[in-house]
C-alpha cells in the first residue's frame, strides 16, 4: 500500500469504513447515550489481514470520539486488544 488508507466516516450508518484494493472493511459503533460510543465490530477481509487496516479505522475512530469528548465502550476484541497497544 503506498497511498495512505482513507477512512470514511458514515455516521447515518454508524460506522467507519476504508476500501482498499476494492475490498471494504468497516469499524461499526452504538450510541450508547450522549456521552458514550460503543465500539462493537471491526471487519477487515482475508485479504487486507495485516496490512494495518483494522488500526487506521480504529486510530479514526477513536480521533472522532476524542474531538466529540465521547467515552468509548470497547466491546469488539479488536478494539479493546488495540488499546492495550495504543493506552493513549
Amino acid at each position: 500500500m503506498s497511498e495512505p488508507i482513507q477512512v470514511e466516516h458514515q455516521v447515518d450508518k454508524k460506522c467507519f469504513c476504508a476500501v482498499v484494493d476494492g475490498y471494504s472493511s468497516i469499524l461499526e459503533y452504538r450510541v450508547v447515550d450522549a456521552q458514550t460510543l460503543d465500539f462493537h465490530h471491526t471487519y477487515v477481509p482475508n485479504e487486507l489481514r495485516g496490512r494495518g487496516v483494522a488500526a487506521v479505522l480504529a486510530q479514526a475512530a477513536f480521533a472522532y470520539a476524542k474531538q466529540h469528548h465521547y467515552t468509548v465502550i470497547p466491546s469488539c476484541s479488536y478494539i479493546a486488544v488495540y488499546l492495550q497497544r495504543h493506552p493513549q
